[in-house]
């Protein structure tokens, strides 16, 4: 199937943990982390509409100030996603910047921050770069079964982790995926086109069967409508199969309670990018600093189903062989099968 997203990590592993995902068909990305971000061009990063950071440990934060700094007289909205205090931060990241020209813009550069507090409730803010991003309140928002964004193709799922702080691990869920049989559309005579976006609409939408679908399209003869029933659409044209899933996880001591939290998060995963910091001969440096080992991470992603692994955020100790770090946790995660 063609991937509805397209994850990367943004450096390398030796540097700082952020994934960006692009989406097919759409100038739209999200974020995982706002780390150093010098490695993505600014077309990319004025893609991104959502950013969702585990924690604001300077190596997983850094990066606002760039991604601020591009959106400035754009109109444009940036949401961002944390743990409890989050939006204590970006305000106080905001107020140490001196805003007395920005009445002057042309557009109204807008961030809204949430954070998700232990009681499942998700506190928002808002700050208009107008109003010198000063915090303007929001309706607070309940969160059910750890879901920060629900959209209609995809879902952000988060789930809590202990680094000594509450650190947030992320999973992105596409809903449903569809793929066009574009065989069956040259059978029965119809184009591609825009048509196809607003069928897999209403089929994740759940729409009734003799829904109608207009189909228009142009050729040499003129313009062309037909109608046709959803269900009838639904059967010949598309199919269904699972959607694609990514997972995130970083900075979080390996103990049963985070293992397990992590595993229900990241079950069935397609791609997880996962932190190695440490050499499992380093087990007891890695448990100090609230870190997995590699081959800690590489047994969790076995354990979960995980089709595909990629091991990021490695301590600088193994510099001068960092494909340590990647055979011991590929060696965990590949091991009886």
């Amino acid at each position: 199937m063609t991937p509805l997203f397209h994850p990367h990590p943004v450096n390398d592993p030796l540097g700082d943990p952020a994934v960006y995902v692009d989406f097919l068909f759409e100038r739209r990305a999200l974020l995982f982390d706002l780390g150093d971000l010098a490695a993505l061009p600014a077309r990319k990063l004025l893609r991104i509409s959502h950013v969702f950071v585990s924690h604001t440990h300077m190596d997983h934060f850094a990066g606002f100030d760039r991604l601020l700094r591009l959106s400035l007289g754009r109109e444009r909205t940036l949401t961002l996603y944390g743990p409890p205090g989050f939006v204590d931060q970006v305000e106080h990241r905001l107020a140490s910047y001196t805003w007395n020209l920005v009445h002057n813009y042309p557009a109204d550069f807008m961030i809204i921050a949430a954070e998700w507090r232990d009681d499942d409730t998700l506190h928002r803010a808002q700050f208009r770069c107008r109003e010198r991003f000063q915090r303007e309140p929001l309706p607070m928002q309940t969160v059910e079964n750890g879901v920060l964004l629900d959209e209609e193709e995809f879902r952000v799922r988060a789930a809590r982790l202990d680094h000594d702080i509450p650190c947030l691990a992320f999973a992105l869920e596409e809903k449903l995926h569809l793929n066009v049989w574009k065989n069956r559309l040259v059978e029965l005579g119809l184009p591609t086109g825009p048509w196809l976006q607003e069928l897999k609409r209403q089929v994740r939408s759940g729409a009734p069967d003799d829904t109608s679908i207009a189909i228009r399209w142009y050729d040499q003869h003129g313009q062309h409508l037909r109608e046709l029933p959803l269900g009838q659409l639904k059967h010949e044209v598309l199919r269904t199969v699972p959607g694609q899933k990514i997972a995130y996880v970083v900075d979080t001591v390996f103990h049963p309670e985070n293992a397990r939290h992590i595993m229900e998060l990241i079950h069935g995963a397609y791609t997880l990018f996962i932190e190695t910091v440490f050499l499992e001969q380093d087990a007891e440096r890695a448990a100090s600093r609230y870190h997995l080992t590699a081959q800690q991470a590489g047994w969790l992603a076995r354990q979960s189903g995980v089709q595909h692994l990629v091991p990021m955020h490695f301590s600088p100790r193994y510099s001068d062989d960092p494909e340590a770090l990647q055979r011991e946790a590929m060696a965990a995660f590949t091991a009886d099968t």
